[in-house]
């Protein structure tokens, strides 16, 4: 079992930064890919990025490569999302994502309960 706590969200301007922290509970950190997925109001979740378990890959949403950097420290037990130059339509809950020895855009094992991330216009 891995439980995820997810923290850093807040209200931004748009154009302005943000990072994202994801801590993990459990030993086993490392065995698990891990990323980050938002939804906005009225839409369905969508992936964001992700990373493996080593952090040798990294994979992003169209939507936001370039202005997104995922990372993770596995002594720390952390993931992160850098999120920098930030739209108004980046704003959403973004959930933090596990799956253990496979990566979370083709599923997820674990989720976050979510940090609200507001971008204003």
């Amino acid at each position: 079992q891995v439980r995820l706590v997810e923290s850093g969200g807040g209200l931004v301007q748009a154009g302005g930064s943000l990072r994202l922290s994801c801590a993990a509970s459990g030993r086993t950190f490392s065995s698990y890919g891990m990323g980050w997925f938002r939804q906005a109001p009225g839409k369905e979740r969508e992936f964001v990025a992700a990373i493996s378990w080593s952090g040798g890959s990294t994979y992003y949403a169209d939507s936001v490569k370039g202005r997104f950097t995922v990372s993770r420290d596995n002594a720390k037990n952390t993931v992160y999302l850098q999120m920098n130059a930030l739209k108004p339509e980046d704003t959403a809950v973004y959930y933090c994502a596990a799956r253990l020895k496979g990566t979370v855009e083709v599923g997820v094992d674990y989720w976050g309960q979510g940090t609200q991330v507001t971008v204003s216009s």
